[in-house]
């Protein structure tokens, strides 16, 4: 278990960037303790309330990785391949632990299998299963949520960002 300074950034499982404005005691369901309080990045207001020291809810605090990974990411999507997992619940699954974990490529790889799959889907009149849908956002939202803070543009440039260096590669 890593400890957390007030003002490291930090991706906070799939609710996206967060920043940690302070470490505070505060009395939650009768017993006070210590807390990280994350605010999220571009969701400005919102707050989250981390104990310090739970380790099943530290394990969601993933460090950011670096300016120059985030490129050469964006680079090697060209070349990733799909990850499918035809039984929903097995593919369910695994893409769960790719959402929780650090795997920034297996990240990749994922968003790239969802979206090869809506545009089969698409093409077939038919529309992706709500389950993978709401996968498919929260992974953009934990990727281009750490692209846009390494690069220094806003989440919602960051698909452009990529299309575009994807067209000069």
């Amino acid at each position: 278990m890593t400890l957390r300074n007030i003002g490291d950034v930090v991706m906070y499982g799939t609710d996206g960037l967060c920043r940690i404005n302070d470490i505070v005691e505060r009395n939650f369901g009768g017993n006070t303790a210590s807390y990280y309080m994350l605010q999220l990045v571009y969701r400005r207001g919102s707050v989250i309330y981390v104990p310090v020291g739970n380790e099943k809810l530290e394990s969601k605090m993933h460090t950011l990785i670096s300016k120059a990974e985030c490129l050469e990411l964006i680079n090697s999507i060209k070349g990733e391949t799909g990850i499918w997992i035809d039984s929903e619940s097995e593919r369910k699954a695994r893409y769960r632990e790719i959402l929780a974990g650090e795997d920034r490529r297996e990240l990749v790889r994922m968003i790239k299998t969802l979206y090869e799959h809506r545009r089969i889907q698409e093409c077939c009149g038919k529309k992706m299963h709500m389950t993978d849908q709401k996968i498919l956002k929260d992974a953009e939202r934990i990727f281009y949520d750490e692209i846009a803070h390494n690069l220094e543009i806003l989440p919602s440039e960051v698909h452009d960002y990529i299309l575009n260096a994807m067209a000069e590669s």
